[in-house]
């Protein structure tokens, strides 16, 4: 058997692109410098996948920024602002990315999603009326020409049309269906070009299709690929499926003229029955995902093989693959050094996941694969039992009741003692918890570290950047402040780091959005609180003011949802065992004097289900009440809020207000405040703070801008739940950009105030 995979990360191995981009921001690099950095990435990629033996290699999965975007690009659909820049091609599509602000004028950056189920995020393409799509650029053809050169003939990956159609925001009175027949044009000029450089197969993806469809939907896909395929010529085309299974349109994805169907024997629950019971047609190449591309652990030959062999009944040529692409796992363990053997044994990276295809190619070519060495020893490592129980832990979980996961008294009794006890302004003003991190904050973080700075010297420059912090906040008139985070890497590795169950890595980066790359935690064992986490810096803050501080937390379906999961148990099982660290924490909070604690689920849509059928018993119904047992043991009068962002919120809206916080922020700038109309049909309880201005991008908001925020969140939300803060946290923002901008927020938010007396 062949092998493949859906992508390769496009960060490189210690993060080189995303330094280079960075560097390119500042001006301190020309674009011939950042392109040269990311051709070396792409070329050390080609010839590491090349030599694993892999089959099928991609080629165009590289990206500077996100892989939608280069979508809307290649198709010529950029909104009219950013080519009126006047700006080179790549600048013009770092201002559709990030914004821009400058002497070429002043432009917000596309609105920015999660992509499906992982802690990746999407730019959203935005198509109006007037835009004209046509195969406008070259990328594909570049990059497929760029390995060519190299000695390596590639598969090019490009964002399906389907999908890139569903993900798209329409900006006018058109739909999906109005563009279809000129999108399928531009692909089948792609196929067209594509041969004649001489590929031999193309790969579309479509995770799309893994969502509910209705049938327009799936008339749509149909008619987008009848007119694509009809062109396809000589090239062999591959739609590739991932997250999921592609239950509504099995039958459909099948009869289409395509050479090769990529399916998800991972995730997708149903995939194994759809083929037997429709069986699979054996003019088509099936491209098997029976390796994780989302985790970290290493593949279990023996499921694998038996999935491969069960295949083997229903389709006659069959692909080892990855169930999507491995951009969602860091690139190598060859970087950690601290972790022992014992522990690295059980870890698959992506480059150690091109070595497990290899494998298990070696396998499946046996006569006797059982009895080969590698399937041997990956059963051995499989039955080994890991550290980490704590049967403790597990009785506390087993023993919990209904009670435990409702607050008294009740909201509406609730916020009326809030209200007396805080006293705050209409229109109170906020930050959602971090402060930018410096080059100093991290050069004292890793002098600690390695060392260089004893924890006593770290511990007065930590308390040193509080102080400066409380007295900007109180300068610039805040009215309920942060202590800033300083001390904290990540809002999920800072609190796993405090955990007893959790491993941490060196350098096992993953790309979040852009140039934000995360070291996700592993799960490794039975999660516990060792010791309070956050209580000292939080205490030292409040003692520094008389106007109210947040203790910031991060909750537990966030803090699962961003680390690397265990296999082994479940995700309830685990999240809960989150829950029970994190409401510690918050009863030590309360304890102490801390009146407001934030508890951020910043990923709370993130792994809920694709489709709707499996929401509340596969997730809600145990992700809710986790985040409800957190702050169900607190007093009246403490207020809870929480924090969201960058997902879609308006079909879980209900699930979100049983939460049961006090106060809710959600990221709202970026996709202009869309949210409200949600909430106001909802008759949302909850006191809101969607955000007003956009931390994501370097361009600072005018006060009137922030003004015109407020006054359409006005239109929807009654004034005195109306709360006023950006839309995230501030800690990739520099200063020059965080100082005015704050101060703009609250100047905004007076004179709205004002105007409301």
């Amino acid at each position: 058997m062949k092998t493949s995979i859906a992508g390769y990360p496009r960060i490189g191995g210690l993060r080189e692109l995303k330094f280079a981009s960075e560097k390119y921001f500042r001006g301190e690099i020309s674009a011939s410098d950042l392109e040269a950095e990311a051709k070396k990435i792409r070329l050390y990629n080609l010839s590491l996948q090349k030599n694993s033996g892999l089959d099928f290699i991609p080629s165009n999965d590289f990206s500077f920024y996100d892989a939608v975007l280069d979508t809307a690009f290649l198709l010529g659909a950029v909104p009219k602002r950013y080519n009126e820049l006047g700006l080179p091609v790549l600048d013009t599509y770092f201002a559709a990315a990030r914004g821009y602000q400058g002497e070429k004028g002043d432009v917000k950056a596309l609105a920015m999603k999660k992509w499906f189920n992982t802690n990746y995020h999407y730019i959203v393409p935005e198509i109006d009326d007037e835009t004209e799509i046509s195969l406008s650029g070259t990328k594909p053809f570049d990059l497929f020409t760029e390995a060519l050169e190299s000695g390596t003939r590639t598969k090019p990956v490009i964002i399906g049309a389907y999908t890139f159609l569903k993900l798209a925001r329409y900006r006018g009175t058109k739909t999906a269906e109005d563009f279809a027949e000129k999108t399928a044009q531009a692909y089948s000029d792609l196929l067209s070009k594509l041969g004649a450089l001489g590929a031999e197969w193309v790969q579309f993806d479509e995770p799309s299709l893994v969502m509910d469809m209705e049938d327009k939907d799936i008339a749509l896909f149909k008619k987008l690929y009848e007119k694509i395929l009809a062109a396809k010529g000589s090239v062999r085309v591959l739609v590739q499926t991932y997250f999921g299974d592609v239950r509504d349109v099995y039958n459909e994805l099948t009869a289409l003229d395509l050479d090769g169907i990529g399916l998800d024997f991972i995730e997708g629950k149903k995939t194994p029955e759809l083929i037997k019971a429709n069986g699979f047609p054996k003019s088509k190449t099936l491209f098997a995902g029976v390796v994780n591309g989302k985790n970290i652990w290493r593949c279990d030959y023996e499921k694998a093989v038996g999935i491969i062999d069960e295949l083997k009944r229903y389709a006659e040529d069959i692909v080892i693959s990855t169930s999507c692409s491995l951009l969602h796992v860091p690139v190598t363990l060859k970087n950690e050094s601290k972790l022992g053997e014992e522990v690295l044994k059980h870890f698959a990276f992506a480059e150690e996941k091109l070595g497990e295809l290899s494998q298990l190619k070696k396998i499946t070519a046996s006569d006797e694969p059982f009895g080969t060495e590698e399937f041997k020893a990956n059963k051995a490592l499989h039955s080994e039992e890991r550290s980490g129980r704590n049967d403790e832990v597990r009785a506390k979980v087993a023993a919990l009741t209904d009670s435990d996961f409702t607050r008294l008294p009740a909201f509406a009794e609730r916020e009326k003692i809030q209200k007396e006890r805080f006293a705050l302004p209409l229109f109170p003003t906020t930050t959602i918890g971090s402060f930018p991190q410096t080059a100093e904050v991290k050069a004292a973080r890793k002098g600690l570290r390695t060392g260089e700075l004893s924890a006593e010297d770290y511990e007065t420059f930590i308390r040193q950047k509080i102080e400066d912090c409380v007295a900007l906040q109180e300068e610039i008139g805040l009215d309920v402040l942060v202590h800033g985070e300083f001390e904290r890497n990540d809002m999920v590795e800072y609190f796993g780091e405090c955990l007893d169950g959790f491993l941490f890595t060196e350098k096992a980066w993953v790309q979040s959005y852009g140039t934000r790359c995360v070291k996700p935690p592993v799960v490794w064992g039975d999660i516990s609180r060792a010791k309070p986490m956050t209580v000292k810096w939080s205490v030292y803050a409040q003692s520094l003011t008389g106007k109210p501080m947040k203790g910031m937390l991060t909750g537990p379906v966030t803090i699962l949802n961003w680390s690397f999961p265990r296999e082994d148990i479940t995700l309830k099982e685990s999240a809960l065992q989150i829950a029970f660290a994190i409401r510690e924490e918050v009863l030590d909070l309360e304890k102490s004097g801390i009146s407001i604690i934030q508890v951020d689920e910043a990923a709370l849509r993130e792994k809920l289900p694709l489709r709707r059928a499996d929401w509340r018993e596969d997730y809600l119904d145990w992700a809710i009440p986790a985040f409800r047992f957190v702050h169900s043991g607190v007093r009246p009068e403490t207020q809870i809020h929480t924090h969201m962002c960058y997902s879609e919120f308006a079909d879980i809206i209900k699930d979100i207000d049983n939460m049961d916080a006090d106060v809710i922020t959600f990221e709202a700038s970026r996709s202009d405040l869309t949210i409200l109309d949600v909430l106001k049909e909802n008759n949302f309880r909850t006191e809101v703070g969607p955000g007003v201005y956009d931390i994501h991008s370097p361009r600072v908001p005018s006060k009137d801008e922030i003004k015109t925020a407020i006054a359409k969140i006005r239109e929807r939300i009654p004034a005195e739940k109306l709360w006023v803060n950006p839309d995230c946290g501030l800690k990739t923002r520099g200063e020059a950009e965080t100082v005015p901008s704050l101060k703009n927020l609250v100047a905004a938010a007076k004179e709205a105030r004002n105007e409301n007396i």
